[in-house]
């Protein structure tokens, strides 16, 4: 399903001198098997992030090769990789980024109008998979962290990808909500999902199935 072979990306160090260069991934390389459960973890600076916006069809690999698939997403262009993302990838971010204005199933709905056609049957049904079925009507702030965070869950869900990445997405709930939240995960690995978490919490990774902590760049550890 997901595969990168040598993948190097660099970034411009404005701290060094003209020309510099910070190297967030290091001749990477990486395969995940469809149904996989992977929590990434490692300190600051270790390409965490890095890996999951390259995965998820958000930035380029200087180098390398990233294949979703059959497809080599590193080769293709800004359209091809949106078209990728579209139907392929959810995502669910620490940052919940939901529109203050939208209701709870019309933020999911948004996620389909960027896909396809919206149904607002099919949103609220992914609604009722989050155990939000009462609260579609109610705008985020009417809603608690984790019920915002459900609202992102549902939105991930709606078109069906077979990639989902979540970036730190216990980060800004507390440790009851993080673990009804990773309850939910629990659910979607059943499923059949492949699932990628970046985390820095030790407890929200022995969800996953497989854990790689990444340094400098590189594999330090894959258990």
């Amino acid at each position: 399903m997901i595969r990168l072979d040598h993948v190097s990306k660099l970034y411009p160090s404005r701290a060094q001198a003209p020309g510099g260069m910070i190297r967030a991934l290091d001749d990477f390389t990486l395969r995940v098997e469809p149904g996989e459960w992977i929590a990434v973890m490692g300190p600051s600076g270790s390409g965490k992030s890095t890996l999951v916006n390259l995965i998820g069809c958000l930035d380029r690999p200087t180098s390398g090769e990233i294949w979703l698939d059959a497809q080599n997403v590193a080769a293709l262009n800004r359209n091809e990789l949106n078209r990728v993302r579209a139907e392929k990838i959810g995502f669910i971010f620490q940052q919940f980024h939901l529109i203050p204005y939208l209701s709870a199933v019309e933020n999911v709905m948004l996620a389909q109008y960027f896909h396809s056609m919206t149904d607002e049957e099919e949103a609220r049904e992914a609604l009722a998979i989050v155990g939000l079925r009462d609260r579609a009507n109610h705008v985020p702030a009417q809603l608690s962290g984790g019920e915002q965070q459900r609202v992102c869950i549902a939105r991930a869900l709606i078109n069906d990808p077979r990639i989902i990445l979540a970036d730190e997405p216990t980060g800004n709930l507390d440790s009851k909500t993080g673990n009804e939240i990773m309850e939910l995960f629990e659910h979607l690995y059943d499923l059949g999902n492949t699932i990628i978490v970046v985390t820095h919490e030790e407890d929200i990774a022995r969800h996953a199935r497989r854990i790689i902590r990444l340094r400098d760049g590189l594999i330090e550890s894959d258990e």
